[in-house]
């Protein structure tokens, strides 16, 4: 097993511990990012159905089109914002936070912070 395979492991374990505390429902839907090397990806699932009521990445037109966002972490927050416009646009006001075992600093953080600023409440 590989340096890379380990930090993934560990993740998957942190996840895992995570998820058996924190579900999505659909009064509540659960917040999940991901993060990779370059792009940042945020979807609210609601859990009881399994079914993603919104989503936002880093990947989109609105992203990458806007050039005030010079760094990965300014383009995490604004994907917060996005997906938290898009919720509230769907009426979910409350949410539960998923940091999907990755700890909660940087991107991760980031993302947090600008659904909270748009109007989420979590």
């Amino acid at each position: 097993m590989g340096f890379m395979d380990h930090k993934k492991q560990a993740r998957l374990k942190r996840k895992k511990r995570i998820r058996k505390r924190i579900t999505g429902t659909p009064e509540q839907p659960r917040l999940s990012v991901f993060r990779s090397a370059r792009h940042i990806y945020a979807q609210i699932i609601d859990d009881g159905q399994g079914q993603t009521l919104v989503t936002a990445s880093s990947l989109e037109k609105d992203v990458k089109d806007n050039s005030e966002l010079e760094n990965k972490l300014a383009t995490a927050k604004f994907v917060g914002q996005l997906v938290a416009k898009r919720a509230l646009g769907k009426g979910i006001t409350k949410i539960v936070f998923d940091r999907n075992g990755f700890l909660y600093h940087g991107r991760v953080k980031a993302v947090s912070e600008g659904a909270r600023e748009t109007g989420l409440v979590f």
